[in-house]
């Protein structure tokens, strides 16, 4: 018998750990649009990924890279995937963060019944230590195959408060978004119905403090359902805000719309890397957030 062989189908797909968790908090909640929410956990040599998704017409994923940990073990031969529920595992996170410090914490996968383990690691008085049930995934069943919408991008990169701002203030319950992006003037525009029409535009060159970055070679516009929009910007982290950090939207084949946002994951005591001109950090220390929405009509309006 090759004992060595036995010993790494028993060893953990995943220890890893990590020096912020108050980060995690942040790049986990910003997908978590309401209270009871199942999500789905990938591993891979290359991290991290979480998925959620509803009623087939928004999906969102949580991309923590390998660099984001101080220590990253991947032991499997595949790429073991599990489901969680998204409340449960961010309020077990919680219970590690205190005010003013940051602890460590190790996280392994699966323990003895599958369990996702986890626990503080840098502290010697005490060790704080949770178990979170794992299920069998469903198979996520919408693929959302992001195509672009041509040769040239349809895309625009907005501060994420202004952003955020522009679809609290277009809350129609039950209504619809529109999103119009036209070349000339360049210009996005977001109009809202309900009882009675509101419409706010971003022009580029005009505000580039808001508007930072623009790129479309003829109009598009597409309809989005409020609830799946407002999903995408409704708990960006104070942080994401407070940084006034840019988030990029991009339209894709058949008006499939994806919303990238960035999500800071370094110590609190680590100073803020420079952020560029169009509200991006370097990438080493950033969780990505993308949003996939399907348009609210099949046909082009």
């Amino acid at each position: 018998m090759d004992l060595s062989t036995g010993m790494e189908t028993d060893g953990p797909d995943l220890v890893c750990q990590l020096d912020n968790v108050q980060g995690m908090v942040d790049a986990l909640s910003a997908v978590r649009w309401k209270r009871h929410q199942d999500a789905v956990v990938e591993l891979s040599e290359h991290g991290v990924v979480l998925i959620v998704e509803e009623s087939h017409c928004l999906q969102a994923k949580v991309y923590l890279q390998r660099d984001l940990f101080v220590r990253y073990e991947f032991g499997a031969q595949r790429r073991p995937r599990f489901g969680v529920s998204l409340g449960l595992f961010v309020d077990c996170l919680n219970t590690f963060s205190a005010p003013g410090r940051s602890p460590m914490i190790e996280m392994r996968y699966p323990g003895p019944d599958m369990q996702l383990l986890l626990k503080s690691v840098d502290s010697l008085d005490s060790c704080i230590f949770a178990e979170i049930r794992t299920r069998i995934p469903d198979v996520v069943s919408w693929d959302y195959n992001f195509e672009p919408a041509g040769s040239t991008p349809l895309s625009f990169t907005v501060k994420s408060a202004a952003l955020k701002e522009a679809i609290d203030d277009l809350e129609w319950p039950g209504s619809s978004i529109q999103i119009t992006l036209q070349p000339v003037p360049p210009s996005v525009t977001f109009r809202g119905e309900g009882h009675g029409d509101l419409q706010i535009d971003f022009m580029y060159y005009v505000n580039t403090d808001l508007l930072v970055a623009f790129h479309c070679d003829r109009q598009v516009s597409y309809r989005y359902k409020y609830k799946f929009l407002s999903a995408t910007t409704s708990n960006l982290p104070s942080n994401v805000i407070k940084d006034n950090r840019g988030s990029k939207l991009t339209i894709g084949m058949g008006g499939m719309l994806k919303v990238q946002h960035l999500v800071s994951v370094a110590k609190p005591s680590v100073p803020h890397p420079h952020i560029d001109s169009a509200g991006y950090q370097q990438p080493s220390r950033i969780a990505y957030i993308e949003f996939f929405v399907k348009p609210d009509e099949d046909e082009e309006t």
